[in-house]
């Protein structure tokens, strides 16, 4: 069926589809942060340890995201979700068997092959799915409200099963979810692909993998091996030299894995940094939440879920809303409500130790998760809709990996920055001035989400945004477009 053809009800469908693929990857890691302690106890590993079951996870995700949105674009959209749903399903199941911390990391890996596959295509069905611009933000509203209600089942879910029935069956729950989303994505989802989809770039992919590999290497090891050693340095300088080697390589290409013409939009831009601030600041939130609570409050994952519940019912609350509101004023308004919340929540807890009493410990959730809820809508909404419907699987995937970044980020700044901060101390005994400059830098992330939402919502932006939009749609991709046909197919009428 024609996407033109698609009823409301079939639309709403779609989306629910949609947002079911969202649910499992997002649900995956809340359920994951609040089990860490334990999973650390059992297999007797350190902060790096916990470090890499995240990092593993959304290294990979990162890493692959935008060959997987292009590759759908090419093939069939509907066709990648479907073996992206099989993926991550099989891979949970191996997850839950895991004997030992290297075969699990080595499992979050696999789990993420399949979770790239997920969302940033779900998120290309959904745009090409809901053209008009109100019902898309709406619709995007919706699919952002799903981290909401991930955030706030997440720690509970995983409590009351880490405290009842072990750390492996929070991998339980990926199985008839997904299995559900595959049955119904073969039954309801059309297939969909873009009129000018993008050729492979395997030279472009493998930079990006290694870039991202031994950035995170580099941070989450060097508290262990040193900032000056030979080896942090050797994978700092690989980081450094291989973006270079990206900057320089993918201009040069017709179809780049990463069109740097998309960064000519100033919200395309400012949507993909803020992603990566309000990610990072979200991955070292939650790092550092479980760890305060069950280390050093002495809290069983149950309980420890329940005191995250209003960070997480703030989210479930605002996501929705500030759906509505990009849907109707615009992405300013909730960018900057969400860098000020995120900001004061960070800044509570840098220079006023929210942590030591109840109500400021509170208070800090709250902000944070009012902030957190604002911000995923007008990233999403801000990254596809200044671009042409053809791209939109890309554009969505480069929003995708911001995110996946930044809480790769979060989690490897903030994890070394606590390492370095606690040594060989007891985290009841230091944890509150440990932590003091990860919450510096939360706090830094939230005014960046802030400054940036200001900067990049105005009406030179969305000129910037139009006439990127307009490049794009006129030319072929690559620096040989004075000698390509152009495809009529995706030129507007």
């Amino acid at each position: 069926m024609p996407q033109q053809e698609l009823t409301h009800r079939r639309r709403m469908l779609v989306l629910a589809i949609c947002c079911m693929s969202l649910l499992i990857v997002s649900l995956d890691n809340t359920v994951l942060n609040v089990a860490l302690p334990t999973m650390a106890r059992e297999f007797d590993t350190s902060i790096s340890g916990m470090q890499w079951t995240i990092d593993a996870y959304t290294l990979v995700l990162a890493a692959l995201l935008m060959l997987a949105g292009s590759t759908a674009d090419r093939v069939g959209r509907r066709k990648i979700f479907k073996v992206g749903l099989v993926i991550f399903t099989v891979a949970s199941v191996a997850c839950s068997l895991a004997p030992d911390l290297e075969s699990l990391v080595a499992f979050r890996m696999l789990q993420a092959v399949g979770g790239s596959m997920l969302n940033p295509v779900a998120m290309s069905i959904i745009t090409n799915t809901f053209t008009e611009p109100a019902e898309r933000a709406r619709a995007i509203g919706v699919w952002g409200g799903v981290v909401g209600i991930s955030m706030a089942a997440g720690p509970l879910i995983g409590g009351l099963l880490v405290d009842t029935v072990g750390w492996r069956s929070i991998f339980w729950i990926n199985l008839p979810v997904g299995l559900a989303a595959l049955l119904l994505t073969i039954r309801y989802v059309p297939e969909s692909r873009a009129p000018k989809p993008r050729r492979a770039d395997p030279v472009g992919q493998l930079l990006v993998m290694v870039l991202l590999g031994a950035l995170t290497y580099a941070i989450i090891e060097a508290p262990t091996a040193g900032w000056t050693s030979p080896l942090i340095i050797t994978f700092a300088a690989a980081a450094l030299l291989t973006l270079l080697g990206l900057l320089a390589y993918e201009p040069r290409r017709t179809d780049p894995l990463i069109d740097l013409r998309f960064f000519g939009s100033a919200p395309f831009s400012g949507a993909t940094v803020i992603a990566i601030s309000a990610f990072a600041a979200l991955g070292g939130f939650l790092f550092l939440s479980t760890l305060y609570l069950q280390n050093v409050r002495g809290l069983n994952a149950l309980h420890a879920g329940v005191w995250m519940l209003p960070m997480a019912a703030m989210t479930l609350i605002c996501a929705p809303l500030s759906g509505r509101l990009v849907g109707s004023r615009g992405p300013r308004l909730p960018l900057l409500v969400a860098g000020v919340t995120m900001t004061a929540s960070g800044v509570l807890f840098a220079a006023f130790d929210a942590e030591t009493t109840n109500a400021t410990l509170l208070l800090g959730y709250v902000l944070f998760g009012l902030g957190f809820g604002f911000v995923n809508a007008p990233i999403t909404n801000t990254a596809v809709s200044g671009m042409p419907r053809s791209q939109a699987g890309v554009a969505a995937a480069v929003a995708s990996t911001s995110r996946q970044i930044g809480q790769t980020l979060g989690v490897a700044v903030i994890g070394a920055v606590l390492a370095s901060g606690v040594g060989s101390s007891s985290y009841a005994a230091v944890f509150t001035e440990a932590s003091r400059p990860a919450w510096w830098i939360i706090a830094g992330c939230g005014l960046a989400v802030l400054l940036l939402g200001a900067l990049t919502s105005g009406h030179w932006a969305r000129e910037t945004a139009r006439r990127t939009a307009e490049r794009l749609e006129a030319m072929p991709q690559g620096p040989r477009a004075d000698t390509a046909r152009p495809d009529r197919r995706s030129a507007r009428p």
